[in-house]
């Protein structure tokens, strides 16, 4: 299951996992294209491992590595919890 984290002003949503067995939240990335379509990419926390990452300039990907950086520590808590609507200090 994903969870909502994030939506930005350009419509993109951020959405995460649960945490896996081994410590591993998945979290998606995805901004609707002017297409009809989306830009999308992958991250696993807590290593921070990119994949799948389409459409995006190499300007945005540094705007998200760096936004995911920032608030790696509450997505993985919130993995734990289920969610941000269930976290137990917010």
């Amino acid at each position: 299951m994903m969870y909502p984290y994030l939506t930005l002003n350009d419509d993109t949503e951020i959405t995460h996992s649960e945490m896996s067995s081994d410590g591993r939240v998945k979290v998606y990335i995805e901004t609707p294209d002017p297409r009809g379509g989306f830009y999308h990419a992958t991250c696993f926390l807590p290593d921070h491992t990119w994949q799948d990452v389409s459409g995006y300039s190499e300007t945005q990907m540094f705007f998200f590595k760096q936004l995911i950086r920032d608030n790696a520590h509450l997505i993985l808590e919130f993995a734990q919890e289920g969610g941000f609507e269930y976290a137990s200090n917010f």
